[in-house]
């Protein structure tokens, strides 16, 4: 049900068990569970870069990708340097997570998949009868899709679906207030270097869970549009550094205020090996925008 303003959201993301009901009747479980058991994962501490390089680690010291430059994904066939970066990066398998209560994809209530509109780069505004924008530091997120079973070859012609709360921590279509609004939701297909980019603007915090951004990788953009079987559901973790820079900025007052109260390791979501696998790379500043940049094996 959808929160009251100003409320955290108490049955937002408890894991991936508590999905499992929601999501069998349209996803193969089998599917669903597959991938995000095979590796044991070390446990890390939170953290991560903030500034203008154009390439940089996660905090963690593991594979991340290189954040791409706000403009747009790559759109040759030939390697850039943060496809060929993930390659040799590529083996762990990216971890299956919750897609909580609120993900839009018609396993919990209403679908923006089916939606004319959904396939775009900029999730900032909402599409169909509102012309709402969420406001907000600007974010670029670039992930680099890469098939495992296939040598790590990049995932061409995937599709991902993405989203994420406000600067407030609310959800489009869910909260109250917004049910009408479908904001920093969208689809886009990966490029021939398995890449897709979304323009979107930096999450806000939330009681009970560390600054992050939902995505499910499908296998085409047929099986994303139709609510079809998906690859991966998975969450991008955002690095403390580049929070603590955005949430210290206008309009994220209550996300300054939220931010403190939980950690990567107290997240009930990332805590089991402090996101690891899932901590982007984030380059940028408040005043020029941040890119985030993660590679997604599957």
């Amino acid at each position: 049900m959808p929160q009251p303003p100003h409320e955290p959201h108490p049955n937002h993301d408890r894991g991936l068990e508590s999905d499992l009901s929601t999501l069998v009747s349209r996803r193969s479980l089998g599917m669903f569970l597959g991938a995000g058991t095979a590796a044991a994962l070390a446990a890390c501490s939170p953290g991560g870069t903030s500034g203008t390089s154009g390439s940089s680690t996660s905090a963690a010291g593991t594979p991340a990708a290189t954040a791409a430059a706000p403009s747009a994904a790559a759109t040759s066939a030939s390697a850039t340097p943060t496809l060929t970066r993930a390659i040799a990066e590529c083996g762990v398998e990216i971890p299956q997570e919750t897609a909580g209560p609120y993900p839009g994809d018609g396993s919990n209530g209403p679908n923006v998949l089916e939606a004319s509109g959904v396939v775009r780069q900029d999730i900032t505004p909402s599409f169909g009868t509102s012309t709402s924008t969420a406001e907000g530091v600007p974010l670029t997120v670039t992930l680099t899709l890469l098939d495992n079973a296939n040598g790590c070859t990049p995932l061409a012609g995937a599709a991902v679906y993405a989203w994420h709360c406000d600067r407030e921590g609310k959800y489009s279509m869910y909260d109250s207030g917004l049910q009408n609004e479908n904001y920093l939701r969208g689809v886009q297909e990966a490029d021939a270097n398995g890449q897709v980019t979304f323009k979107t603007i930096y999450p806000g915090a939330y009681n009970g869970r560390w600054p992050h951004i939902h995505f499910e990788v499908f296998e085409s953009m047929n099986n994303a549009t139709a609510a079809g079987q998906v690859l991966a559901v998975s969450q991008i973790a955002l690095t403390e550094a580049a929070c603590k820079e955005v949430y210290a900025s206008a309009g994220y007052e209550s996300s300054a205020q939220n931010f403190p109260r939980t950690t990567l390791k107290s997240d009930n979501v990332f805590g089991n090996d402090g996101g690891i696998y899932q901590l982007a790379t984030i380059t940028g500043s408040v005043a020029a925008g941040y890119a985030a940049g993660l590679n997604v094996t599957v």
